[in-house]
């Protein structure tokens, strides 16, 4: 089966990821399209393929005949898709012989447009998959849940030599969530790839440093007749907070390394209000600066309008896999003889988000992460083509090929 026939099947699941569900799989329906998963696994003839209680798909294909001492390398992708977006009822539109133009997307009134998506025209003559405008499409990650799938079949069918590998689909990686219950010591790669990125070709090792921040406000609520010097007004002191952070430092206007403080969400009345922020840098020092800042900006709150008035809590969410990769580096340039193995030329810019592999990578795997052949994930506008989509599976193939070299 093609990669793409098993993306299109994947993306009927609704899968989407809920940060507020306090469990794991945040959402039902992700155990649903886990057990599919283990479901053709054990097709494939991978019999321990196995879901656990936290909706984790692991399997192991032991190594070929004569390749035991091959390292062993892991695949991961996710099963979740953005709880940003509907994701349920996906009707994907399908476009062969794509002209590089413009796609109307379904009835929605939403046109996928080269005068924003510019890289557009260079997918003309392939086989383009978009949405009908109001949903997402899912290809993050279910385009790299197919490509590994296909990749584990092609190996067993067509007797393609290789060394031990090990495959995981997580859920709620949409969440920040995706490696919380990963065991990292059974998975027990010496690397791992997660096949979670953009456009074939693309291999990916460092990525934001990642912080959440809460900004709780208590207020003094007074009648408004007689609260001169009285009345403290949380959703005015959540609005004077706003206004003490940089305003150029957002991710509309940011980009590369460039860090951001991005306000999520917003609740207030005059008694009570809450800001929440996440916070990105790729620099761990810049990251330290960010962080003395909202220190610095409560203190001053409390100074002007009380003890208590407003309370910070900082968490952090992931670090740059950098760290790690730095020291192992062979990930790297591995996927990189794969990827011009095939015929491309790779590509590495640093990822403004955060992966899986981010946090595996601080678990002892080093966890480099591989693109899919997708665009414009999160939203209505995400696509897909095929042929990205086959590459995609060519390169992994490559790189199970590279480390029976090692």
């Amino acid at each position: 089966m093609k990669a793409v026939d098993r993306l299109l099947k994947y993306v009927a699941f609704d899968t989407k990821s809920d940060e507020r569900s306090g469990k794991t799989p945040s959402s039902e329906s992700e155990r649903v399209l886990a057990d599919e998963l283990c479901r053709e696994l054990k097709e494939l003839g991978i019999e321990d393929a196995s879901v656990d209680g936290n909706a984790y798909v692991t399997c192991t294909l032991e190594a070929t005949t004569g390749l035991e001492n091959v390292p062993h390398v892991g695949f991961i992708a996710h099963m979740d898709t953005s709880p940003d977006f509907p994701g349920n009822n996906v009707k994907p539109q399908i476009i062969e012989n794509y002209d590089g133009g413009a796609v109307a997307l379904g009835e929605s009134g939403l046109v996928l447009d080269p005068a924003e998506f510019t890289y557009l025209p260079s997918l003309a003559g392939r086989t383009l998959i978009t949405t009908d405008g109001t949903t997402l499409l899912g290809a993050d990650d279910k385009a790299g849940v197919a490509e590994i799938m296909t990749m584990l079949e092609r190996l067993i069918t067509e007797n393609i030599p290789h060394g031990k590998i090990s495959v995981c689909f997580t859920p709620d990686e949409e969440i920040g969530e995706g490696a919380d219950h990963f065991d990292a010591d059974s998975f027990g790669t010496v690397a791992a790839y997660t096949v979670d990125g953009g456009r074939e070709g693309e291999i990916e090792f460092e990525n934001f440093n990642a912080y959440a921040a809460v900004f709780s406000v208590s207020g003094r609520n007074i009648h408004p007749g007689s609260a001169k010097g009285m009345m403290i007004n949380a959703a005015l002191v959540a609005h004077e907070i706003v206004s003490m952070l940089p305003a150029c430092d957002t991710p509309a206007n940011t980009e590369g390394y460039e860090g951001f403080y991005h306000l999520c969400g917003v609740t207030g009345t005059v008694e009570k209000a809450e800001l929440e922020y996440i916070i990105r840098d790729h620099d761990a020092g810049m990251m330290t600066s960010r962080i003395a800042l909202l220190h610095h900006v409560e203190k001053v709150m409390n100074e002007k309008y009380g003890e208590g008035t407003v309370k910070l809590e900082v968490r952090e969410q992931y670090r740059n896999m950098r760290e790690i990769i730095e020291d192992n580096m062979f990930t790297v340039e591995y996927a990189r003889d794969a990827i011009r193995q095939v015929g491309l030329e790779p590509i590495s810019n640093p990822v403004r988000g955060g992966t899986d592999g981010a946090r595996i990578s601080f678990m002892g795997i080093p966890c480099p992460n591989l693109g899919t052949g997708g665009y414009a994930f999160h939203g209505p506008f995400e696509h897909v083509t095929v042929e990205g989509m086959d590459k995609s599976v060519e390169i992994l193939l490559a790189i199970v090929e590279r480390y029976t070299r090692v």
